[in-house]
């Protein structure tokens, strides 16, 4: 093959790829055009709904920040509540402190005067029992010895010496 023939082979191809090639732009150019005859229908409902949108916007814009404006001032009245709630928690706090520590206090002089009370009726009521039924135990083996008369028996008197012994 000679180098003229082979030039007209890759013309001839190079020629029929540009006619695929203007087939296919002529394609994409009625693709476009059947899109934007599909659009163009479109284009004032979406310019009122981006007017429409622009105004909703606007408008909750200003409640927006309304609403901002409130919650703000809910959370300083919120954030004053809690220091008062906190103070008075504190105050009671403290009182109760002071409370219980009075109330030790008296729990504590309650027991001692207890205490001294106890001691009181040991000294003086207690003791002078012990001594009297010591008293009375003495008469009554007085009584007794007086009341038996005569000598102890014997059998008796070795028995009281070996308790002894």
């Amino acid at each position: 093959m000679d180098q003229n023939t082979l030039l007209v082979i890759f013309v001839g191809i190079s020629a029929v790829a540009l006619v695929i090639q203007a087939g296919m732009l002529y394609g994409t150019y009625k693709a476009s055009r059947a899109v934007q005859e599909s659009i163009v229908p479109l284009v004032p409902k979406i310019e009122a709904l981006v007017v429409s949108s622009r105004a909703a916007i606007d408008e909750n814009r200003v409640k927006v920040a309304e609403i901002t404006a409130k919650a703000n001032e809910i959370l300083d009245t919120v954030h004053r509540q809690m220091k008062n709630v906190e103070g008075i928690l504190n105050d009671a706090s403290s009182k109760t402190r002071r409370q219980l520590d009075h109330a030790e206090v008296i729990m504590d002089d309650a027991m001692d005067r207890a205490e001294e009370t106890v001691a009181a009726v040991h000294q003086g009521i207690m003791k002078p029992l012990r001594g009297i039924n010591g008293v009375l135990a003495g008469v009554r083996v007085a009584l007794q010895f007086l009341m038996q008369g005569g000598r102890p028996n014997p059998d008796r008197v070795t028995a009281d010496e070996e308790m002894f012994i």
